[in-house]
């Protein structure tokens, strides 16, 4: 599974936070609303925030960590 995201936080040593946004239409009245949800990924690249990535499930590296940054989209 591969998402696309903006780093926000680089905070943490080899982990960064990247929101990942997603539109979700309402079963009833079909409008589209956009949902985030926030991710820790391992960074090994050495990213900083406000890039957009791309992520990728992995085994687990932590509690928390599933994923990981297959590249930087844009710095």
């Amino acid at each position: 599974m591969e998402l696309k995201g903006k780093v926000v936080s680089t905070k943490m040593q080899k982990t960064a936070v990247v929101s990942v946004e997603r539109f979700v239409t309402h079963p009833i009245y079909k409008k589209r609303t956009k949902q985030s949800k926030n991710y820790k990924v391992h960074d090994e690249i050495g990213v900083s925030v406000g890039d957009f990535v791309k992520i990728a499930a992995t085994r687990p590296i932590s509690k928390d960590k599933h994923f990981r940054i297959t590249e930087v989209i844009k710095k």
